[in-house]
């Protein structure tokens, strides 16, 4: 096989696992719930059009660590739907943060 061609189509194969990779969600169940948000005072927007995406409780597989809030660049028409946990009888189950019309 010609050099060039196996490079291009392991690069090819590179690029596309972690595309593929993050279009799959798989939620586990916890049984503890998360402890309260930190009360975080945003800096102020790094440029007209930013908007500010709170800081959310991740679990880590052994417990839940705080991720900080950061800025996003807003989408006209959109809302911003933060990172949360829903209850679903003895489980908690993360949801993504994610942009919603």
């Amino acid at each position: 096989m010609n050099k060039k061609l196996l490079v291009s189509a392991l690069l090819a194969v590179g690029l596309a696992v972690p595309a593929a990779s993050q279009a799959a969600h798989v939620g586990i169940g916890i049984n503890i719930g998360p402890p309260a948000a930190v009360v975080e005072a945003p800096p102020p927007p790094p440029q007209p059009g930013y908007i500010w995406t709170p800081g959310y409780w991740s679990w880590n597989g052994v417990q839940y660590v705080w991720v900080p809030g950061h800025y996003v660049l807003g989408r006209p028409g959109w809302r911003w739907v933060p990172e949360h946990y829903v209850q679903r009888g003895p489980y908690y189950t993360f949801v993504p943060g994610h942009w919603a019309r």
